[in-house]
């Protein structure tokens, strides 16, 4: 056959295929399967390069931003005076706040700033300006004067401060002279870099085993289950196609024309999401977090590409899964072979079960290892674990068949020798239902990693009083300033200072300040001091809790303003303020004021709240886990439908006749009870037991392991529920195929 004749040949073969596609056995409902797991993959691939863009584009900014410090040998012509702090926001993150300073005429800016600000001005982020507003951030450190631009921030939605002091900055410690920023510059100072991402990001490679995980391995097994949809109604056309003198570029080229269409454009569907992404900064809804356009631009070019990979990935394991040796082999019938595949997977699944769960300790503390070699045994085990359950639900599908037969239960029967004789149709139906438990277990153990150290301070802090803020100015303090901050103390707002005792267990705790501060926490007002046993205020006894440690008695004395001045200064006392009524400090209020008194501001904070801090990055970045977790369980259950669908339209068809013996649509539903029903129940009861056994890699050396018993017995019940009406459903379409078959 020439050239020109075997091209033709092959446009015929591939119009054969998509006419097949068209009129196949449940035709629409693999389409549609094929077309959505096209686009959740070529999604997921995408979000894998946009992840990358994102770190290299975030990387790069870091680098350019950060300052170079002076040395000997640099030039003393271009100078900024350079000093790093911090700040927070109610319950959220911290931030980095830089005062800075020209110390030369042609002092050098940092990226993002286009001009100096005055003496009391600041240049804020645009995230920080909105996140803020509730608390007046734009007048905190000073008038605003313009906004830091994008090419100077970690990315769009990143918090970030540049402030100038009104009284001016000097060349001693701790202040840093910096001649520049950026390689460009000269060597990068470590330790003074803005910014809090380097400490509070998680590594690349672990956001994109969540991607992997979470999400990509969900849109794959809605991608198999979509390629084996009607397999039966296939393996016929291919035994014909044989039959006829096919070859196997003949059936190759069929199954490639009824697959094209539905991958094709459900691949090219995730195409105007990149676009979008790539043409305006993304607000991730539930996270908060703002992705980079121009980093996707830039970086993230492959991102293009994975609809292309999705295709020809797609097209090439339907090829693969139409398997002509499984037809041609001698007289067994076809479904042996597969009963046999199902076997060969099922011997697999106990050691997958173990590498996945202990193998990661073979790693010792490598946590990246860790996590490879715990990904590794997880995807064996969502490839084995639905031909395990389908083997055992298989050996008791004969039990249940000889049951029947002694009973008298046609359901049982007609249940019994098809999940015997058919695991692979098993397989299939139970796959979304145990990989959906897997997600859905793991996103609660990564949840538990990351959110643990949070929750845990959250409860510990639930019983502290949030009725008293303390203040801890930054660097050295005179008592002029603690004087002028006092002074500017909102209204109602009043101060006291607390004073260890000398010796840890000898001597008074000495407290002091004005009438209204002492006896709005319950202590006496005398012009001599008095002393008091017993704290009855639960402002008081927090702030004795977390501040000091030993003492006899509580010395209280009555002091005006000049004198807390003097006694706040001392680095072992501790300048708190309280509401005169017992109510909420007015926190936002008392930041701005100390930014106004102390060159570098203060730490305005209730008892205990810095160690709530620490943990707020790991809260924030589990929303990601949360997030990722419900869209790959979407997955999976969309999955669950669409395979359950296509087998109960194979079933029904294949059991329509019986109505003729049978007189009535009853055996409908207790076979479908028995075929749908309890395999699975089984495999939710199957799938919770190894997932929560396999999530104990993801915890950390150290840390202890623990699934909530009742948010998983809550997905068990949510699984026997979806069970229960998938059966009903299938007795539904198996009785009105019957009607039709007898119409």
């Amino acid at each position: 056959m020439s050239g020109t004749g075997r091209a033709g040949l092959a446009f015929q073969l591939l119009r054969i295929g998509r006419d097949a596609g068209r009129r196949s056995e449940a035709a629409g409902t693999r389409a549609a399967a094929l077309a959505l797991s096209a686009f959740a993959v070529a999604l997921c691939l995408g979000l894998l390069s946009m992840v990358h863009a994102s770190y290299v584009g975030k990387e790069q900014r870091r680098d350019a931003r950060t300052p170079v410090g002076r040395t000997e040998q640099s030039r003393a012509d271009r100078a900024t005076l350079w000093l790093v702090g911090s700040d927070a926001l109610k319950g959220r993150r911290s931030f980095s706040v830089v005062h800075i300073a020209p110390h030369t005429s042609n002092a050098p800016l940092p990226p993002g700033v286009d001009r100096w600000p005055g003496p009391g001005e600041a240049v804020l982020s645009p995230g920080l300006l909105e996140a803020g507003a509730a608390e007046g951030i734009a007048d905190r450190y000073g008038r605003l004067s313009g906004t830091i631009g994008q090419e100077g921030l970690d990315d769009p939605g990143e918090w970030l401060a540049y402030v100038r002091p009104a009284k001016g900055m000097k060349a001693e410690a701790p202040i840093e002279v910096v001649v520049g920023f950026g390689p460009g510059a000269g060597t990068p100072a470590e330790g003074l870099q803005p910014g809090t991402g380097r400490d509070n990001d998680k590594p690349e490679w672990m956001f994109q085993g969540l991607v992997l995980g979470l999400l990509l391995l969900p849109s794959l097994v809605l991608l198999f289950t979509a390629l084996r949809a009607g397999a039966d109604g296939r393996d016929r056309r291919g035994a014909l196609v044989d039959a006829l003198g096919g070859r196997r570029r003949d059936r190759a080229l069929i199954v490639v024309g009824e697959a094209l269409r539905p991958v094709t454009w459900g691949a090219l569907a995730s195409v105007p999401f990149f676009v979008v992404a790539a043409s305006v900064d993304v607000r991730v809804p539930f996270v908060g977090y703002v992705t980079s356009s121009a980093d996707l631009r830039q970086h993230g070019w492959p991102a293009l590409l994975s609809p292309v990979a999705v295709v020809v990935t797609a097209l090439a394991l339907a090829v693969v899964g139409d398997r002509p040796a499984g037809r041609a082999e001698g007289t067994r019938p076809a479904h042996a072979n597969r009963s046999r595949r199902q076997r060969y997977l099922a011997c697999l699944c106990p050691p997958a079960v173990l590498l996945a769960s202990r193998g990661p300790e073979l790693a010792g503390d490598d946590t990246q290892y860790r996590a490879l070699i715990g990904w590794a045994g997880l995807a064996l085990v969502v490839l084995t674990l639905p031909a395990a359950v389908a083997v055992v639900v298989a050996e008791l599908g004969g039990s249940l068949e000889r049951t029947g037969r002694k009973r008298g239960w046609a359901g049982a029967i007609i249940a019994g020798r098809r999940i015997s004789h058919h695991p692979a149709a098993t397989a299939r139906l139970v796959t979304g239902v145990t990989v959906a438990l897997i997600v859905f277990v793991q996103a609660l153990a990564w949840q538990a990693m990351f959110g643990t150290y949070h929750a845990k301070m959250e409860e510990v802090l639930s019983a502290t009083s949030r009725n008293v803020a303390e203040i801890g100015p930054r660097g050295a303090t005179s008592p002029g300033q603690t004087a002028a901050y006092l002074e500017s103390l909102p209204e109602g707002n009043v101060p006291v200072v607390l004073a260890p005792p000398r010796a840890a267990a000898d001597g008074p705790i000495t407290i002091g300040g004005g009438c209204a501060a002492l006896e709005s926490l319950r202590l006496p007002c005398s012009p001599a001091p008095a002393r008091v046993d017993v704290a009855l205020d639960r402002r008081l006894q927090q702030l004795l809790h977390w501040n000091t440690e030993g003492g006899t008695y509580l010395k209280v004395v009555r002091a005006g303003q000049a004198e807390l001045a003097e006694l706040a200064v001392r680095e072992t006392n501790t300048l708190a303020v309280v509401r005169a009524d017992g109510g909420v400090p007015a926190v936002a209020a008392l930041k701005e004021a100390s930014y106004r008194a102390y060159p570098r501001g203060a730490q305005v904070r209730f008892p205990g709240e810095e160690w709530l801090t620490d943990g707020v990055p790991d809260r924030d970045q589990g929303r990601w886990i949360r997030l990722f977790g419900v869209l790959g369980t979407g997955i999976l259950v969309l999955a669950v439908g669409l395979s359950g669908k296509a087998e109960f339209l194979r079933q029904g068809r294949a059991l329509a006749p019986l109505t003729v013996l049978t007189g009535g649509h009853r055996v409908f539903r207790s076979s479908a009870a028995w075929a749908i029903v309890a395999p699975l129940a089984f495999a939710a009861l199957a799938g919770c037991v190894v997932a929560a056994w396999t999530a104990r890699s993801v915890a950390r050396p150290g840390m202890v392991y623990y699934v909530p018993g009742g948010v998983v017995a809550t997905a068990v019940t949510v699984v026997l529920a979806v069970s229960v009406v998938m059966g009903l459903w299938a007795a539904r379409i198996a009785g009105q195929q019957a009607r039709d078959w007898r119409a």
